[in-house]
């Protein structure tokens, strides 16, 4: 086992430590393989968390692609033990190109999948534009987040879904807890590794008081941030006003964001 690969085992190893409704279903998967003979292609950002969930439906007897669905988020440590401890088939790497996103994204289809698990909704789009020649086996989806919903509504709306996609993003455990929670953290995480800045005292504008913007207008507030919400729609904008934030329109907020 190399360095890369030993590091992104025990990331998984933690992760699944954290995770015990999934390990229940990795448990039973693996006994009762309800997923043979099923290929399942998936673009998420590929971490620990998503890890484990393609080892567990690989437990169930499926076969797995996956690819990250942002350019950004792999954790190379992790897929390198998708790949070796695992077995698993990872197109996926920090850092990607354009080329290289949708060259591994084209990885994935190029299985023919049954399923599709994507995140922003790119595989699906595709599917439907390049890559109909794969579009014929696919028996359904799901779709994780509020970008590739907002997508594939809009594609339904006008008649174009060849298939049906599970909307995720609209089950109360997924925009009240992680849409909320989740992100507010994670923005902040993202931006502190990135800038090495406190966030204390600054003046933040959050674009928008849906989920994602409470949770980060909320984590940006216990940090010391003082903070602005830019919001369209007159209720959500009394909402944020009535949550201790300024609103006001973006083109005057941004220029005070320092």
């Amino acid at each position: 086992m190399n360095e890369l690969s030993r590091k992104g085992l025990a990331k998984l190893h933690w992760a699944q430590e954290h995770m015990p409704a999934l390990m229940e279903i990795r448990k039973r998967f693996s006994e009762e393989k309800p997923l043979k003979g099923l290929k399942v292609g998936m673009a998420l950002h590929t971490e620990a968390k998503t890890g484990m969930l393609a080892v567990t439906l690989a437990d169930g007897g499926a076969e797995i692609r996956l690819a990250s669905c942002n350019p950004l988020s792999t954790d190379d440590s992790v897929a390198e033990a998708l790949r070796t401890e695992y077995g698993l088939e990872v197109h996926a790497k920090k850092w990607e190109s354009q080329d290289e996103y949708y060259c591994n994204l084209n990885s994935v289809l190029d299985m023919h999948p049954d399923f599709v698990i994507d995140d922003g909704a790119d595989l699906i789009a595709m599917l439907h534009t390049t890559r109909k020649d794969a579009l014929y086996n696919v028996k359904g989806a799901n779709e994780e987040t509020t970008t590739g919903v907002i997508r594939l509504k809009a594609m339904a709306a006008a008649g174009a879904l060849r298939f049906p996609v599970m909307d995720v993003n609209d089950a109360k455990m997924k925009f009240l807890f992680d849409n909320r929670y989740g992100t507010g953290q994670s923005a902040f995480d993202g931006w502190m590794t990135a800038t090495n800045l406190t966030v204390a005292g600054k003046r933040t504008v959050v674009a928008g008081y849906g989920w994602c913007g409470k949770g980060v207008a909320m984590r940006a507030k216990g940090l010391g941030a003082i903070v602005v919400v830019t919001e369209v729609d007159p209720i959500k904008a009394i909402e944020a006003r009535m949550d201790g934030f300024e609103v006001m329109p973006m083109v005057e907020a941004v220029k005070t964001a320092r």
